[in-house]
């Protein structure tokens, strides 16, 4: 039976956990085929599916590299001795080394017959190296207004691999917690949702999982990862006769003082729920709780929300 932790349990039982759970080689390929069975009978099932071809050239790329220069190792060490993400988003995607990572990218995806996919990857080919910069700079900083909304999944899914290519294959890392509870220790970026374990030395355990790296790390339960309150958390999930309230595979974790959510997948209700794919197909709940009032600031590379 599993065990279920009220707060005050929960906050001894993490006063000492493992801080950092690393995401596993075949991560793409686990996306992929997740993706593939929610897609069916899906209403974004066309747009899920084009996301399982990326997932699949992503693990590609991750079991045979492009060739590629990787972060100066003395830099890296330096971000470690003074507790910053040594592969920090916001200064790294200025830098070249990302680039062949987006060339092969384009090169091995074979995109379906649609005008507006075929399209988005000549442009992506065609620009210049300042520009493909600038739409990753705006893409990894949150300002999805900065670059056309048909570029994003692609730009994004070769951030995200070549990040997490960086954080799997860097021997003896050091990670300390970010300047917010809702930032990355390794790269610095938002989380995208989080995950709440049910196994192990994880069991009950709530880890963010970076939208860039996918690298996971504790925070508490029952605090917002926002404002750090506590009070008056709601949890919200989607309309769905399979599932009680308290039972939802995915929940929305709604914070009214600061008026903004997380999405937090439990590993109890679903063993095979994966962060990525279970946003993408929740998107119904973020229209809900925008017109609910709520703001989303957990990013999704691969995709491009709406304007106002």
């Amino acid at each position: 039976m599993a065990t279920i932790l009220e707060p005050g349990e929960i906050e001894a039982a993490a006063s000492s956990p493992p801080f950092l759970h690393l995401p596993p080689n075949n991560l793409f390929a686990l996306r992929a085929r997740r993706l593939e069975r929610l897609a069916e009978g899906h209403p974004l099932a066309d747009y899920l599916l084009l996301v399982v071809g990326l997932c699949d050239v992503q693990q590609q790329l991750m079991d045979a590299p492009p060739v590629a220069a990787s972060p100066d190792p003395e830099r890296l060490l330096v971000c470690q001795q003074h507790g910053l993400p040594p592969f920090a988003a916001d200064s790294l995607v200025r830098e070249d080394d990302w680039l062949p990572w987006l060339d092969a990218l384009l090169r091995r995806y074979k995109p379906p017959a649609q005008l507006e996919v075929e399209n988005a990857i000549i442009r992506l080919r065609n620009a210049s190296v300042g520009q493909l910069k600038g739409w990753a700079i705006a893409l990894v900083s949150g300002q999805f207004a900065l670059l056309p909304a048909a570029l994003v999944p692609f730009l994004g899914a070769a951030l995200q691999v070549v990040w997490s290519h960086w954080l799997l294959n860097t021997p003896d890392l050091v990670l300390k917690p970010g300047d917010s509870l809702s930032q990355c220790p390794a790269c610095g970026s938002p989380a995208m949702a989080g995950v709440i374990r049910h196994r192990g030395k994880h069991n009950g355990l709530r880890y963010l999982v970076c939208s860039l790296c996918a690298c996971e790390w504790h925070v508490v339960r029952v605090k917002c990862v926002y404002c750090e309150q506590s009070k008056g958390l709601e949890y919200v999930s989607l309309d769905d006769d399979r599932h009680a309230a308290n039972q939802a595979p995915l929940r929305a974790e709604v914070c009214p003082g600061c008026r903004s959510y997380l999405k937090l997948l439990y590993l109890e209700n679903d063993a095979d729920a994966e962060a990525l794919s279970g946003d993408l197909t929740s998107l119904m709940l973020d229209m809900r709780l925008e017109q609910e009032g709520y703001q989303r600031l957990a990013p999704n590379l691969l995709f491009a929300p709406g304007g106002d």
